[in-house]
């Protein structure tokens, strides 16, 4: 049963990409619908999808959420951050996509209710995450590590030591959506 899954994943200029008009965007984003359809479709019961708020696959996977919710109204997003304001040094271009996103999520809360103290802080919230979720989906790819490194090893962990789901969307996958988005445009 998959009832709270967490998506996550690179952000925006770990794959080269400094604008949301940027294509491989739509690519992510298809992988990801793709993924979640697949699980609703199998039976996993995806009730919850969960997000820390983080500028890249995490808000781009929250509009896929949002565009799912036509055809799937059981889907609900909530956005956990690490800590209060995280958008608060942002770009306001990128501030505003991200309230634009908070104002329509299920549910937001903040792992430690306080401003940012230290980097402890994205410790404590990738262990409220993993503890409250039953799985994790992340575009990640072993071959080019990012920022989800920590959250994936520790992941990785538990799928091993309980029922924990993991499972990744890798740069293979996502050149199967552009080469299979290519073959439709012909």
């Amino acid at each position: 049963m998959l009832r709270r899954l967490l998506i996550t994943g690179y952000k925006p200029h770990e794959l080269g990409i400094f604008d949301n008009k940027h294509l491989g965007i739509g690519y992510i984003k298809k992988a990801i619908k793709k993924r979640l359809i697949a699980f609703i479709e199998e039976g996993a019961a995806c009730e919850w999808v969960i997000i820390s708020g983080q500028l890249g696959v995490e808000l781009w996977a929250a509009d896929v959420i949002f565009e799912l919710k036509h055809e799937y109204p059981q889907l609900k997003l909530a956005i956990i951050t690490p800590f209060l304001d995280q958008e608060k040094n942002w770009q306001e271009e990128k501030q505003e996509y991200y309230r634009g996103i908070v104002a329509r999520a299920d549910f937001v809360t903040s792992v430690t209710k306080k401003p940012y103290e230290g980097p402890w802080q994205f410790k404590a919230k990738n262990a409220f995450l993993l503890d409250n979720t039953d799985g994790m989906l992340v575009v990640y790819d072993e071959e080019k590590e990012g920022s989800p490194r920590y959250i994936v090893a520790e992941a990785k962990r538990r799928s091993e030591a309980e029922d924990y789901f993991f499972t990744t969307i890798s740069a293979l996958d996502l050149q199967a959506i552009v080469e299979e988005e290519q073959a439709n445009d012909f």
